[in-house]
């Protein structure tokens, strides 16, 4: 085998430690480097989904700061409501019209009477139920798509107190009375 003389590349400095043919070691501390990136993009990712989450989704709704510029606030519209049906001829056959009627008063029998003063304004004869609670301050009728909102307006009015609320809550009927404190002691229609 061959032997070179030396030279000045071949004589290096003791206080080098090489890693590799011409590498040196890295410095130290580097490392938190990368954990400090790793961390600001999982918040970045995290900040982001939520908020995509929150526009995705209207019952979640993630608040964030509000950094001082100005918005104008869009005007909000109220919403178009059906003229009360009075007539249950009126009412399309399509809509398979069906009625219930609970009683959500201490008043017995008051399900029975307010049931009564439907069907014989023409209405269907309607599902008549105590209610779960007895202590509902005002009557509400609760329509299930928006075909039965001139229905559910027709029953406040044939009834004399009551609101309207568009909801599918109750299933059984597309339009449901729960009757309050403000129909009870002789105030329902009869």
């Amino acid at each position: 085998m061959a032997r070179f003389p030396q030279d000045q590349f071949d004589e290096l400095p003791a206080d080098l430690k090489r890693v590799g043919a011409h590498r040196s070691p890295a410095p130290r501390g580097r490392g938190w480097i990368y954990v400090g990136w790793g961390l600001a993009a999982a918040a970045v990712l995290t900040v982001a989904g939520l908020y995509g989450l929150s526009r995705l989704n209207p019952d979640f709704q993630l608040q964030l700061p509000d950094f001082g510029s100005p918005t104008a606030r869009p005007t909000i519209d109220p919403l178009p409501t059906a003229e009360p049906v009075t007539d249950p001829d009126a009412v399309p056959d399509d809509l398979s019209l069906a009625i219930s009627v609970f009683n959500a008063t201490a008043e017995e029998g008051l399900h029975n009477r307010i049931g009564d003063a439907i069907q014989e304004a023409g209405w269907p004869n309607p599902v008549r139920a105590r209610a779960s609670a007895d202590d509902v301050a005002e009557t509400v009728v609760y329509y299930r798509a928006a075909d039965y909102e001139g229905v559910a307006r027709g029953i406040v009015a044939l009834l004399g107190a009551g609101r309207v609320v568009l909801s599918d809550v109750y299933q059984g009927a597309p339009v449901t009375v729960v009757i309050g404190a403000d129909l009870a002691d002789g105030a329902a229609a009869e």
